[in-house]
């Protein structure tokens, strides 16, 4: 299996680049918060084997998702890698945004890929965010725009990291050639700054052809049968991870890097355990787990010995790895 050095950019660096710039799975209630006293203060000095930062659509804890307060604040609390979920518009554009409707996060209804870039502009990406934790809400949230990739690209050019997701490819179809297209002409590919991750498999190994040299992550979701607790992996992509083979994890290996698992499913079942991270590693995978935002389960899956984290809230993870060093 190819390997890939993948490094992250000096905080230092990052911080004096974007000093004066300036989501979102489910972000916690306000009152939540309030045991995180000394979030946003943090010292991020790690070596490059410790656990990368993750920042979930961006940090989406803080500011609406995806949108660029909340990529902005990611940035400056030297997040590794800027996480994002890429769909393609009517007019064939491509933009980051999660859902495959617009409904939860703007101010209108329907298909993402049935408006046009022009469209989703006019859009109000922001003022949900301030509705929905009036604790957390910014009147320059109000109006934010759903950016498009190349508008994120270049905001931040090569000085940040960018973890890229194939969204929903039974809608956002061929979206895969264009997306390679645009790492390359931005010279990405070559840099080692961005990673591709997916649940699709197909889209995976279609990246794979185009450009081999871009890390791809196998993203994975067990299913948790209520009455019996099996768990079945909603794509068919592998058996349950207790059952995973060897031959499992060789299967993935031919076209990834890494895979994505999730730690619970949603009635709190665990679905992964110590064990599993470790056959993983055993087999020179990458093991990024989402969506982390709890810091006694961040603690716990650095035990276990994952290399990176999703969260909606970076500087909670940065503050973990300063409390562990």
């Amino acid at each position: 299996m190819k390997k890939y050095l993948l490094t992250c950019l000096p905080a230092a660096f990052l911080l004096t680049a974007l000093a004066g710039c300036g989501a979102n799975g489910e972000a916690e209630e306000p009152d939540e918060m309030e045991q995180y006293e000394n979030e946003g203060e943090f010292e991020a000095e790690r070596t490059d084997n410790e656990v990368k930062v993750i920042a979930h659509r961006g940090a989406s804890g803080h500011a609406p998702e995806q949108t660029m307060p909340a990529l902005n604040k990611a940035v400056k609390m030297e997040s590794d890698w800027l996480e994002l979920d890429i769909q393609m518009t009517a007019d064939g554009e491509l933009v980051a945004f999660h859902d495959d409707e617009v409904d939860r996060t703007t101010d209108k209804e329907g298909e993402v890929g049935d408006y046009t870039l022009e469209e989703l502009k006019e859009l109000d990406a922001g003022s949900w965010f301030n509705e929905e934790y009036p604790e957390k809400a910014d009147e320059s949230y109000e109006g934010a725009e759903i950016l498009t990739l190349e508008e994120i690209f270049d905001e931040f050019g090569s000085d940040v990291n960018y973890y890229l997701e194939t969204k929903s490819t039974y809608l956002n179809k061929d979206m895969e050639e264009p997306l390679v297209e645009m790492i390359e002409e931005y010279g990405f590919d070559e840099k080692d700054n961005v990673i591709i991750q997916s649940f699709h498999q197909d889209s995976l190994k279609e990246v794979h052809e185009l450009n081999e040299s871009i890390p791809l992550v196998q993203l994975l979701w067990w299913e948790v049968d209520e009455e019996t607790g099996e768990k079945e992996e909603w794509l068919d992509i592998t058996p349950a991870p207790s059952e995973m083979k060897d031959e499992d994890f060789e299967e993935i290996s031919q076209y990834a890097v890494g895979i994505g698992p999730h730690l619970e499913y949603y009635d709190g079942t665990e679905v992964i355990d110590e064990d599993f991270v470790q056959r993983a590693r055993e087999h020179d995978f990458m093991v990024h787990v989402y969506t982390l935002n709890e810091k006694e389960d961040m603690e716990r899956l650095m035990d276990w010995g994952v290399t990176g984290i999703f969260t909606d809230f970076p500087d909670r993870l940065h503050n973990v790895l300063d409390e562990r060093s």
